[in-house]
């Protein structure tokens, strides 16, 4: 099964303490963009363990299609902010949904796209989780793993910058 990876965040009193004196727009715009800059260090870790299991002899690169993308579908259902790391392309897989030739009913592989910035790169998950006959050379997992101290710690500290932006702007709005 999947690894569960928990993690606390502490040294949030400070930021706890600002949410009282700005609005929720501001909240949810200074979230984003801090959580967006913690997500882009967890993507660039991933980015650098994927060249470690680059098979040169290929041309197609598993770094060059690692995204970053808005989760809106976690926003949309009950508002919380966040972001995805994954690898573009997805996975090779067996569908019976599409039809080739107009007959219905047979299972044919519908392949990747070779569009991407790295080409099609569907064989991510075997090096990621392994198969039967391989063992997994995990990199985005670890990649996560080895930088949730320091993705905590940039999500913290650039959200505090942006509520003390916000703050500022508030009080300027109320002088003036």
């Amino acid at each position: 099964m999947a690894d569960v990876i928990e993690f606390k965040i502490e040294g949030l009193d400070s930021l706890l303490g600002k949410f009282e004196a700005i609005s929720y727009d501001t909240k949810r715009k200074g979230g984003r963009a801090a959580l967006r800059r913690a997500a882009q260090l967890v993507a660039e870790a991933a980015r650098q363990n994927a060249l470690s299991v680059n098979d040169p002899q290929t041309s197609t690169e598993i770094a060059k299609n690692i995204a970053l993308r808005w989760n809106n579908r976690l926003f949309k259902q009950n508002g919380d902010l966040g972001f995805r790391v994954g690898v573009l392309g997805g996975a090779k897989q067996k569908s019976n949904y599409h039809t080739r030739r107009g007959r219905a009913g047979g299972t044919y592989e519908v392949g990747g796209d070779s569009g991407n910035p790295g080409g099609d790169t569907f064989y991510w998950r075997f090096l990621e989780f392994g198969t039967a006959k391989m063992p997994a050379q995990p990199f985005m997992r670890n990649a996560l793993a080895d930088n949730v101290e320091a993705a905590t710690a940039m999500f913290v500290s650039e959200y505090d910058k942006a509520l003390d932006r916000a703050i500022k702007r508030a009080t300027k709005k109320a002088i003036q």
